[in-house]
């Protein structure tokens, strides 16, 4: 029996997506700020149920993705303020047994990342902005350019792949260099909801060439 097939006896059966959110009326005047508190205020409003129901979905297909691009070190991110859950997706991604990666404030540069080697038994302490990062050993980080993924928590995203972020820039420094590199290839996780028709984008930031949603696999 595959992988894929091993896998998938393990994961819940794939359900039917639920109503995307109605698409959201952006001014292309509103401010980045505001449009940050208007999607994450859209993704916050689903239901546990439509939570729960969106990642088990968008799991299967990034699940999919992985495995077609053969990827054994990917970087991801644990859920905070009504992101798309990644707690379906990492246990898949330890059942398959690929090397599972968190980012950490960077101790010494500020602005920049770490990635650390994240397991069931990895301790945890929040950071400045309350979320969960491993606690720092020098052992378990990888430099970015070992990574094959990077999946990129968003706040909204639009029909070119362009990413905004929560606007600390974070992920547009780890993601400058990754088209010379030629790795990681930056992929987007997100709730349908939280698209919409163009983004105001700054020389800095980072489009990405795919996003995962419950309902879609998007290429740019």
């Amino acid at each position: 029996m595959s992988t894929s097939s091993t896998l998938s006896d393990n994961l819940p059966a794939k359900s039917k997506a639920p109503q995307a959110a109605a698409r959201i009326d952006i001014n292309a005047k509103e401010s980045r700020q505001q449009l940050r508190k208007t999607i994450r205020s859209a993704r916050k409003s689903l239901t546990p149920a439509e939570q729960t129901l969106a990642s088990l979905n968008a799991c299967h297909k990034m699940i999919d993705e992985l495995q077609a691009q053969k990827a054994q070190h990917v970087a991801l991110y644990l859920t905070h303020d009504g992101e798309l859950a990644t707690a379906p997706l990492i246990n898949a991604l330890w059942q398959l047994g690929i090397n599972t990666y968190l980012p950490r404030l960077h101790p010494f540069n500020a602005g920049q990342l770490l990635f650390l080697r994240y397991t069931a038994d990895t301790p945890m302490q929040p950071n400045q902005f309350g979320i969960l990062e491993p606690t720092l050993a020098m052992r378990a980080i990888i430099p970015v350019t070992e990574l094959d993924i990077v999946i990129t928590p968003l706040v909204a995203f639009d029909a070119v792949g362009n990413r905004m972020g929560m606007g600390g820039g974070y992920y547009d420094r780890t993601l400058a260099n990754w088209q010379l590199q030629g790795k990681p290839l930056p992929m987007g996780y997100a709730h349908d909801c939280q698209q919409v028709p163009s983004l105001p984008c700054e020389h800095w930031d980072v489009p990405l060439p795919m996003i995962i949603t419950p309902s879609r696999v998007l290429t740019f």
